[in-house]
């Protein structure tokens, strides 16, 4: 096997965990699963096929694939999500990559495409990221941020590029993709208020149709029927929201606050 370490993020995925493994054992011989208080049996799923299982609350992406990394025996790795699948002729390219000694590059991007629920394999026109997920550990960590999961390579680093593409299985359904997008927009509101940033009350009024705009017609979302159109209703309610969370808690906190003429009033702070 390859001098690869696989880890994965989860919680509650007993029901999709176990394909993602499966794809990609062949690869490894340490697959690292990082379970942040499952309660559906994830763990002894991830454990029956051989991934070592740790237990670590929750403390943000970027913070929690940076433990992840931190648990893994050899410097090159691999990040999945516990809802990606590597299609055969991806491993077959990744395995392709150590035959004969170390890859030439020092990390590489791999194309991610979203399938939805009824397909069987992404859209040809299917909108698709194509972020470092291989990559040495010696040349790279994630992003310690709480929100954003990405990889941080060291000035000089020698990027490639893969041909293959991970097929992303995210929607169970449109009501837990909307739970889960609603439990995001909490984290990136709260990093909004850590980073002391401030977006303009008109983003209240544009972000959703501007982000419908972009799933739908900038994804290519208007080309996969009515799930296209739901899912893009989706991220942008979720993206709205985000804004809206950040603007409530402003005008909490501008509420809260005593106005000039009540602190100057002698005994106003005794109630």
């Amino acid at each position: 096997m390859p001098p690869l370490s696989i880890f994965i993020i989860a919680q509650n995925e007993a029901d999709r965990i176990g394909r993602t493994i499966e794809a990609a054992r062949a690869l490894s011989d340490d697959i690292v699963v990082v379970d942040s208080g499952s309660s559906d049996g994830t763990q002894a799923v991830a454990e029956a096929l051989g991934a070592r299982v740790i237990h670590h609350p929750w403390p943000g992406y970027g913070l929690q694939k940076r433990f992840a990394e931190e648990q893994c025996r050899h410097d090159w790795l691999l990040n999945l999500d516990a809802d990606e699948v590597l299609p055969p002729d991806l491993a077959d390219e990744i395995a392709g990559l150590f035959t004969g000694g170390q890859p030439s590059a020092d990390a590489y991007r791999i194309r991610i495409a979203e399938i939805f629920p009824g397909e069987r394999a992404p859209h040809r026109f299917a909108y698709a990221l194509a972020p470092v997920r291989l990559y040495r550990k010696s040349w790279g960590r994630y992003s310690p941020s709480p929100v954003h999961d990405r990889v941080e390579l060291l000035p000089g680093a020698k990027v490639g590029r893969l041909k293959g593409t991970i097929h992303h299985f995210s929607v169970r359904s449109l009501g837990e993709q909307m739970e889960k997008l609603n439990a995001y927009s909490d984290a990136q509101a709260d990093d909004l208020d850590a980073r002391g940033e401030t977006l303009s009350a008109f983003r209240l009024v544009a972000e959703f149709p501007a982000n419908f705009f972009k799933a739908y017609i900038g994804r290519r979302h208007a080309l996969r029927g009515a799930y296209g159109f739901m899912t893009a209703m989706n991220y942008a309610f979720y993206r709205y929201l985000r804004v809206a969370k950040h603007w409530e808690r402003r005008l909490q906190r501008r509420a809260a606050q005593p106005d000039d003429a009540t602190a100057a009033r002698p005994g106003a702070s005794d109630g």
